[in-house]
């Protein structure tokens, strides 16, 4: 047996993980059972390739890193077995190492990230039960993982790694296997997503053995390529900065061992931006109905971006986890990338007057929709109201600079702006004479927000503050301010305003309170 070992060590490097991927059939099933494969069905009448989908997000602890984990653990000497193991991980290693501790009766520390969400601490916590220790330390991942390792040099625990272990990438190697064996196959490519490169090193070394012609993609981040620049760099490198929103696959430097399969394994690379991954998980869910973690819709964010030229093949794209924060979907649903249309956001300079903003409306955003509109009055002459406006058809959205050209007006691009992001809308309470503001719920249709100005405030006040963002609901919010030129026609205003009327479901004056902190 000794001599067999010494033997399968010496072999090259891609040999030793297939045999890994090979034994370790017998061993991850111990802890959970396949995963399905899935059809995506891309919307819409252009052409598309054909999308099947591995849906890790259905395992024991919603993520492939259970299969490495347990590979790893179950080969672990008595010995080893009685001084414990400790790892390092942002959140779905811990909870595969949580899941073979408390399978085998072994004691684990799990160093962890002071950042790390609720949500995967308390899965951990879950799966390992009172076998399993959560220790939270430092600000990042690599700060954990230094003290994780200064604990297993003081205690003797055994070290279990989140990617650079050849163990770790046989048991992530399973998943591939069992694509191989749904009989969905074979497939003309793969998008695998790259964090530190255990799986996307494992499953491609698996999938050419059988597919030799298939491409293997790597997928990363554009802000935590750590593979990319190892492959330009001939060797693992460190990145300086390192985007967290995608934060399973947030590494800075890639694996040794993942980086030599990679070389060799890997057909390209690409770099996806994070609206194009809240893309990706919006696609999942009005398809699959499944939610996915940022890193989990990478592959896919992927080939949404390459559509057109990956039409009519068949390609592969691997849903990693879903243990994502329920406070983190709230800012995808919101961000840009997650809505269906194209999306601009424009700042449009108007004159400060009366219909200024209704004519702007009815001229050059006809047809379109507003999803999200800020003002606040800042100049006696002129405004400079921040549209983000949505269409169906993106060229009616390039049309839009013309539109407003023609029309005499002036405007930026303010597309990712960070205070647009923030919605800092400051007002000048200075400007204001007679001021009300009216919070108003409106049912979210085409055109609905702009019947509710047309009709009942055309020519009778002037806008001095809107803050309105399209939610996803039938009803619309948004909070407005007008400005009347005397205190009778804010009063004839109010008294004529009804509470509820067609289109809108509740217009009423917010309290007094409320509005002298805005025209402070």
């Amino acid at each position: 047996m000794y001599v067999a070992k010494m033997e399968r060590e010496n072999l090259p490097l891609e040999r030793r993980l297939r045999q890994e991927i090979l034994f370790a059939r017998e061993r991850v099933y111990r802890f959970g059972q396949p995963t399905p494969m899935e059809r995506l069905f891309l919307p819409g009448n252009d052409p598309a390739p054909e999308i099947w989908v591995k849906r890790e997000d259905l395992s024991p602890v919603k993520c492939y890193k259970w299969r490495g984990a347990c590979n790893a653990i179950t080969q672990l000497t008595l010995e080893q077995r009685t001084n414990g193991v400790v790892t390092a991980s942002a959140g779905n290693h811990a909870q595969g190492v949580a899941l073979a501790a408390k399978t085998l009766g072994i004691q684990a520390r799990i160093y962890m990230p002071r950042s790390t969400p609720k949500v995967k601490q308390n899965a951990v916590l879950h799966h390992g039960g009172e076998l399993v220790r959560i220790v939270l330390s430092g600000d990042s991942y690599d700060e954990a993982v230094l003290a994780a390792r200064e604990d297993e040099r003081s205690s003797g625990a055994f070290y279990v790694h989140a990617y650079d272990d050849l163990k770790v990438m046989g048991g992530q190697g399973t998943l591939a296997d069992e694509v191989v064996l749904s009989g969905h196959g074979p497939f003309d490519a793969a998008f695998l997503q790259i964090g530190g490169g255990g799986m996307a090193s494992a499953v491609s070394c698996w999938l050419k053995t059988y597919w030799p012609e298939i491409e293997t993609v790597g997928v990363e981040g554009i802000g935590q390529a750590s593979m990319k620049a190892a492959l330009e760099a001939g060797k693992p490198v460190e990145l300086h900065d390192l985007d967290i929103f995608c934060d399973g696959t947030a590494v800075r430097k890639a694996g040794e061992l993942p980086f030599n399969v990679c070389r060799e394994l890997i057909d390209r690379v690409v770099t996806i931006t994070n609206a194009e991954v809240s893309a990706a998980i919006r696609m999942l869910w009005e398809t699959l109905r499944c939610i996915s973690e940022p890193s989990g819709a990478m592959g896919l964010a992927a080939v949404l971006k390459d559509r057109a030229a990956l039409a009519g093949k068949k390609v592969l794209v691997v849903i990693t986890g879903a243990n994502i924060d329920f406070l983190q979907l709230g800012l995808i649903a919101q961000s840009a990338g997650s809505m269906n249309d194209a999306s601009r956001t424009l700042r449009v300079h108007i004159p400060e007057r009366t219909g200024a903003t209704l004519a702007l409306l009815d001229s050059c955003f006809e047809g379109m929709n507003i999803a999200d509109f800020q003002y606040g009055l800042n100049s006696p002459d002129h405004a400079c109201p921040v549209f983000t406006v949505t269409a169906e058809n993106a060229d009616k959205l390039a049309e839009l600079p013309a539109r407003l050209e023609a029309g005499g007006y002036q405007w930026e691009d303010l597309t990712g702006a960070v205070d647009v992001t923030f919605r800092a809308i400051s007002l000048r309470g200075d400007l204001l004479s007679h001021p009300v503001f009216l919070r108003l719920d409106f049912y979210e249709r085409s055109g609905a927000l702009h019947d509710f100005l047309s009709r009942l405030i055309r020519d009778r006040a002037s806008l001095c503050y809107f803050n309105y963002r399209q939610s996803g609901e039938r009803i619309g919010r948004a909070l407005i301010g007008l400005d009347f030129q005397s205190v009778g026609a804010r009063a004839a205003f109010l008294q004529d305003l009804p509470e509820h009327g067609e289109g809108y479901r509740s217009c009423r004056p917010v309290d007094e309170a409320t509005m002298a902190r805005m025209t402070a």
